[in-house]
């Protein structure tokens, strides 16, 4: 037969809906939540997500577990019976997985309370343009804000069973990058009497590469990629505007507004030499995920005494992720799951063994009972 929250899983699979579109799966978890014991159960919506309070036995505190809820814009190509009715949407990060294992966890302790107060955050728009900060700053978490938070994210590179993590810096500082460049457009017959914006926003992307081997310290880490490039519309007339989408990555804050500074000190130069306007428009930033090592080092002892097999080492990871924001003000940790794909997270191919999922509940309600 198959487990009830691998068939969860399939569900959630099949209804991807990214950042603050989440509607159908908040639905979905809302009808799965309002069918368990509500004994203990106090429930809250904020816009697309969920708060839900697990009242304890005799709560001296309040623990916190998050996930996030939103998709990603991509169009899946795994061929699975389950795959995405949203055409362009795919749950390409683990998401799926993340719900479905938050609500095995909550259907437990529903029934069997802790002693301790239990918060579990259902969080849209992850992937952008991040719902941490502002579910923070929300009135529904102020009043249920938990002393410590803990989360995870599937890891395609490891087995099924293997847990990874370490105290300290985990994911970096991440933030999105969008940058418009604008000439004069022109006749292809003609380059003098135009600014080609495509020749400038080319050299712009080989420059900005400088920043990482030039200003930033040898035994730092920092990237620059840029994963869009737009500009012009035909083959034979001289681009007016161009534009390039990408990311910045760094590991510590002070190190992203190195980066954010010369970025904006070339732009300045650039409209110089090459008469147009640059300018930098909005994007989300997400702050690095730094697990306190207190509560690491416990879940690591608990680990090593009760899955000795799992545990492993951990390395920081340029990922972003903006559960940085939670651990910034609370502390708590992240982990990376095992889930054994030949594909990366955010690939159209993406397929996590479920079999993680199972695992996951287990170790997650056994560590909580213990706390």
């Amino acid at each position: 037969m198959l487990n009830e929250f691998i068939a969860i899983r399939r569900d959630l699979h099949q209804i991807p809906e990214t950042g603050y579109k989440e509607l159908k799966t908040q639905a979905y978890l809302l009808a799965y939540i309002n069918k368990l014991t509500n004994k203990h159960l106090e429930v809250k919506k904020w816009r697309t997500g969920i708060l839900v309070l697990v009242k304890g036995t005799k709560p001296e505190k309040t623990i916190g577990y998050r996930t996030d809820i939103d998709a990603l814009p991509i169009t899946e190509e795994t061929g699975l019976p389950f795959e995405s009715n949203h055409v362009g949407n795919m749950h390409a990060c683990g998401h799926d997985l993340h719900m479905s294992i938050a609500l095995g966890v909550l259907s437990h302790f529903a029934s069997k309370p802790a002693k301790d107060n239990l918060l579990f955050v259902f969080q849209p728009a992850e992937e952008g343009p991040g719902g941490a900060k502002p579910i923070m700053e929300s009135e529904e978490f102020a009043a249920w804000r938990p002393d410590t938070i803990y989360g995870l994210h599937i890891a395609p590179e490891y087995k099924v069973g293997e847990i990874a993590i370490k105290p300290g810096l985990l994911f970096a500082n991440t933030s999105e990058l969008f940058i418009s460049f604008k000439g004069k457009g022109g006749h292809a017959a003609y380059p003098h009497l135009a600014n080609d914006m495509v020749v400038a926003a080319s050299a712009f992307v080989g420059q900005m590469q400088t920043i990482i081997s030039r200003n930033i310290d040898p035994m730092d880490s920092a990237v620059i990629t840029i994963g869009r490039i737009h500009g012009g519309e035909i083959q034979n007339v001289i681009a007016e505007t161009a534009f390039l989408d990408g990311t910045i990555r760094t590991l510590s804050p002070e190190t992203m507004e190195i980066v954010w500074t010369r970025l904006k000190q070339l732009a300045k130069g650039w409209e110089e030499a090459y008469q147009c306007e640059v300018e930098f428009h909005p994007g989300s930033d997400y702050y690095q995920v730094d697990n306190e090592p207190v509560e690491t080092e416990e879940f690591i002892r608990f680990l090593k005494e009760h899955y000795p097999e799992s545990y492993v080492p951990a390395r920081s990871a340029m990922t972003g992720e903006d559960f940085g924001y939670f651990l910034s003000e609370i502390k708590g940790f992240m982990f990376w799951l095992g889930v054994d794909s030949e594909y990366s997270l955010h690939h159209a191919k993406l397929n996590p063994k479920e079999e993680a999922i199972p695992f996951a509940i287990d170790v997650l309600i056994n560590f909580l009972e213990s706390k």
